[in-house]
């Protein structure tokens, strides 16, 4: 890399410093698309301040790279890494958003395929493509692609993939920031300075020390709170559940190609979604959102009770389609949503003991480190609600939604 570099100013992290390759892609058109793409999708319906981007969010986590690896090279760790793995890692953590849709996860729910599979297509636009090759590096494309996928075999993949990411630590704590919401509290900088490189399998790999276990219990637990007071907010799920079903009926109705959806920003895609005449789209841009009819929490459900209402969209459609003739309402007008996220608390890791043992926070022994893993189902359950939401208020049993979507 040359001499060259530039400094944003961000209001997380302060000065976030760019090097010369980095600064490339960031005036790449791709990238520039994330300006227009909130972190947050519809969550500035509830929150006003929640209108942050997946530019900024980019760019913190390439801040947070940098100062990883160079954390872990002031104490010796990367003697053995390449520069190539350095440059790699921190290439990746600027792109890992590169192909993120409008609306943040909302279309990834709608069953469209993960933001991640998408990156490819950035990386073969000339812009991104002409600076991969002119990085020097052997297949810098498909490396940077396993590392965001999560499935590389450099010993540095797990700073962009993986339990201790650090897009988490950027987005966690810049959503609570942002949002202006005390919960995504995390310790930052013991968490970084407690990243460490483990001898584990044969390879080394990103681990923690155990004195930063309790660090990073931290970035879990503000992880369930954000899920449970802002992702999964009733007002945020009402506007995501409708824009799902305004998005899918318009791609089958033709008016709109799956295919250029993942090129749209926020506003450009809603311009298309209003061009359709679907009332959602008036109504989401007014902000008349379907109301709560019926909310159940997740605790009080059996276990396993409505998976396929996350997991199969073509499936929670029909039932709302069925569900809403029979209390007198039409197709579109009755929305089902359980979310889930069973991932939301994972930790596995391993961890360099003090006694200079090694375990793993996914075994017996590691989960005694880390208090939250044992209650980690019953947090997940309780940040989850089953909620019923319609266009036109209407009584609706509770009792009748659960037997209506009991397999």
């Amino acid at each position: 890399m040359g001499g060259d570099f530039e400094v944003i100013r961000d209001p997380l992290w302060n000065n976030i410093r760019l090097d010369d390759e980095a600064l490339k892609l960031l005036d790449s058109e791709p990238f520039q698309r994330l300006r227009y793409v909130r972190q947050l999708g519809h969550a500035f319906l509830v929150y006003p301040g929640g209108t942050h981007s997946r530019f900024e969010h980019a760019l913190g986590t390439y801040h947070l790279t940098r100062k990883v690896v160079g954390l872990l090279a002031e104490r010796g760790e990367l003697a053995t890494t390449g520069n190539e793995e350095k440059r790699l890692v921190t290439i990746a953590a600027l792109l890992h958003d590169i192909g993120h849709y409008p609306f943040s996860h909302s279309l990834e729910e709608a069953g469209f395929p993960n933001h991640e599979s998408l990156a490819s297509f950035w990386f073969d636009r000339p812009e991104i493509r002409t600076i991969l090759e002119g990085t020097g590096i052997s297949n810098a494309r498909g490396q940077i692609l396993k590392l965001i996928a999560g499935e590389s075999d450099l010993s540095l993949g797990g700073l962009i993939s993986g339990s201790l990411d650090l897009d988490k630590i950027d987005y966690l704590t810049r959503d609570a920031r942002m949002c202006g919401v005390p919960y995504g509290t995390v310790d930052v900088d013991r968490l970084i300075h407690s990243v460490t490189l483990i001898e584990t399998g044969g390879r080394r790999t990103v681990g923690i020390h155990e004195k930063g276990v309790s660090a990073l219990e931290s970035l879990l637990f503000a992880k369930y709170q954000m899920y449970r007071n802002v992702y999964w907010h009733h007002a945020v799920r009402s506007a995501t559940a409708m824009f799902k079903r305004l998005v899918r009926d318009a791609v089958r109705g033709g008016s709109i190609d799956a295919t250029q959806i993942g090129t749209c920003t926020d506003e450009s895609l809603m311009n298309l979604l209003r061009n359709t005449g679907n009332h959602l789209s008036a109504r989401l841009t007014q902000r008349k959102l379907y109301k709560r009819s019926v909310e159940i929490p997740a605790v009080g459900l059996d276990s396993g009770f409505g998976d396929w209402i996350s997991g199969d969209p073509g499936r929670c459609e029909a039932a709302e389609n069925e569900m809403a003739g029979e209390v007198g309402l039409v197709a579109g007008e009755l929305l089902i949503d359980l979310p889930s996220k069973a991932s939301m608390l994972a930790a596995d890791l391993p961890v360099l003991r003090r006694d200079g043992s090694i375990t793993n926070l996914g075994s017996p022994d590691g989960a005694s480190l880390l208090g939250l893993q044992g209650i980690a189902p019953q947090l997940h359950a309780n940040a989850r609600k089953l909620r019923v939401f319609v266009a036109r208020e209407v009584e609706i049993d509770a009792d009748w939604v659960i037997s209506r979507l009991t397999i």
